[in-house]
């Protein structure tokens, strides 16, 4: 029997095997089990699958976890049990964690060494450092005999062929938030570059190890062994790595313009187990026309905050112009330690003379405008303490002082949309969250964003115009001249439906120890307005996501576990008989 006839012929014994398949059959192997497993093997002892298998098979662990039933029904091509299906395939992710743990860890810190972060002016499909990625793309996409696709360097495809015409959407993104270089300095004051991935312990820092440079990598890699492997597939696969998913978000719906929708559509860019619902995105961003300062005092006359709408920063600081710098800056400082005491003592004012100017700072701690709680917003409490100074400390009214006012009379420190009044909750999506994130002056006006994270249980238009009808009857009670422009996406939620969302949950949950339930996100990804989207990883939701923040960071040893479970993802969803 020739190459290809042998491997027709168990491709047609392993879809045979599936049949009677049903998602209620787990692999008996624990994340314990795995454990002990991973530490026989190194990548150098393996040579494949198979021999992988055959080496397990003569060892004590295959008969103290009795897997010697399922690899022999594998290795002699017999029809497999579900328990040994998915045995097969816990032990297909467990193969790569070994053989391409090292070479996955390589490859992710050369994508993080393309700073791939939005530049003012310049389309992302312009920008040279997203066709500097794609070309690396392309290279790895090939050396795997997978197929490559730029779509107008919005859109990369890389495809796995199947039996069938279904397709299976796997999407990652290849653009990260921007950052502040001289943020990025541990405790310890070791200062790291946020595009090199900088190994602290187990701790890899670097700007898109968490968001979202990883999924690319675990996906390629699984991939790639189930094309050397030669698994059979029921179905296709495309990995589309968005190019503008953490800012305009055009590049996916430009890419469904001009190619078919996959079936199904799986985001490796939010949270585990398996997240079937997802916050509506929004933004209210108040504009305050530049005018001249009136008044007696000092004048601020910059501010820092957020690069983006969805990063919630670890500083912002304000410059201020006096004829008196030292005395300003003992005022601020002796103002601000009071202020931070008063509300909650978690973050730090201080205020120091830099040149001819006041500098003042206010310092939190960065967080993904979509978990305000994990971090402590240092633009709000900016705005709320130089509004807190009328009457302490002598300042000019201009733009930012209108800023100020408006931030901290109608969103303050609260992040539950509470002192507005317009927050409210879903008992499956939790809360709406509102943060003061982005901060930006041109030559015409001073900006300021506010981010929502929206459940369902109010429409967009319903909240927008409760929104827009209390910040108008704010700006004409102060007199205060600003423009308001609102953005309010509907929540995604979806009914958990079918075999494939089954096996997604189950993989999961088993390898990482998890409840064994569906999960909802503030975060919205690619999948959101997609048919059976749903996020598949790759944060666990018990542990702090680092991903817009300064520092951001992925630990080896979960990378290495993301890539173990996304291998045994695609083994599952591919072979399953009917999705």
């Amino acid at each position: 029997m020739d190459l290809s006839l042998k491997h027709l012929a168990a491709t047609t014994l392993m879809l045979a095997s599936l049949s009677s398949f049903t998602t209620s059959a787990h692999a008996n192997i624990t994340p314990q089990q795995s454990a002990t497993i991973l530490k026989t093997f190194s990548d150098t002892s393996v040579t494949d699958f198979r021999q992988f298998l055959g080496r397990l098979a003569t060892s004590d662990l295959a008969k103290t976890n009795d897997l010697g039933p399922a690899i022999s029904a594998f290795q002699s091509n017999k029809p497999l049990t579900p328990e040994q299906q998915n045995e097969i395939h816990r032990l297909l992710g467990l193969y790569a964690r070994v053989k391409y743990g090292n070479a996955a860890t390589e490859t992710l810190r050369e994508l993080v060494a393309i700073p791939t972060f939005r530049v003012d002016g310049v389309a992302q499909h312009d920008n040279p450092e997203f066709i500097k990625i794609a070309d690396k793309l392309k290279g790895l996409a090939q050396a795997f005999n997978l197929n490559f696709r730029n779509i107008d360097n919005r859109v990369y495809e890389i495809s796995l062929a199947g039996n069938g015409d279904e397709v299976v959407g796997i999407h990652a993104h290849a653009d990260v938030v921007p950052v502040t270089p001289e943020n990025w300095v541990l405790k310890d004051g070791t200062r790291l570059d946020p595009f090199k991935v900088t190994l602290v312990g187990d701790r890899m820092y670097g700007r898109g190890t968490e968001d979202d440079k990883n999924g690319i990598v675990v996906a390629l890699y699984a991939m790639k062994i189930i094309k050397e492997e030669k698994l059979p597939l029921a179905r296709n696969f495309k990995l589309l790595v968005d190019t503008t998913e953490e800012t305009t978000g055009d590049a996916i719906p430009y890419y469904f313009e001009h190619n078919p929708t996959p079936n199904y559509n799986l985001a490796l860019d939010g949270g585990y187990p398996v997240v079937i619902a997802e916050k509506g995105y929004g933004t209210v961003m108040a504009s305050f026309p530049r005018r001249a300062a009136e008044g007696k005092g000092a004048e601020i006359t910059a501010m820092t905050g957020g690069l983006a709408t969805n990063q919630i920063p670890s500083t912002s600081v304000a410059t201020l112009v006096t004829d008196k710098p030292a005395e300003l800056a003992a005022s601020l400082q002796k103002a601000g330690s009071d202020y931070a005491k008063r509300n909650g003592g978690n973050f730090e004012v201080s205020a120091k003379v830099v040149g001819k100017d006041v500098q003042l700072t206010v310092t939190g701690v960065s967080a993904h405008s979509s978990e305000p709680e994990s971090g402590v917003n240092p633009v709000a409490r900016m705005l709320d303490f130089i509004n807190s100074l009328d009457g302490k400390v002598a300042l000019k009214h201009n733009h930012m002082t209108d800023a100020a006012r408006y931030a901290a009379d109608n969103w303050g420190l609260d992040y539950l949309g509470g002192k507005l009044g317009v927050g409210f909750s879903d008992d499956f999506m939790g809360p709406l969250t509102a943060s003061l994130t982005y901060v930006g002056m041109d030559e015409k006006a001073f900006k300021l964003a506010v981010n929502l994270r929206v459940p369902k249980g109010k429409s967009p238009e319903v909240l927008k115009t409760e929104i827009a009808d209390k910040l108008g009857a704010w700006s004409k009670k102060t007199d205060i001249a600003a423009a308001f422009d609102y953005s309010i996406a509907e929540p995604m939620h979806r009914n958990p439906e079918g075999e494939w969302v089954k096996a997604l949950l189950a993989v999961a949950s088993e390898n990482l120890g998890m409840e064994h339930k569906f999960g909802t996100s503030a975060g919205a990804t690619s999948v959101h307005e997609l048919p059976n989207g749903v996020q598949f990883g790759l944060a666990r939701p018990e542990v702090k996501y680092t991903g817009h923040n300064d520092n951001e960071f992925k630990t080896v040893d979960q990378f290495l576990l993301d890539l173990q479970i996304v291998t045994e993802m695609f083994g599952r969803i591919g072979q399953l008989p009917k999705l």
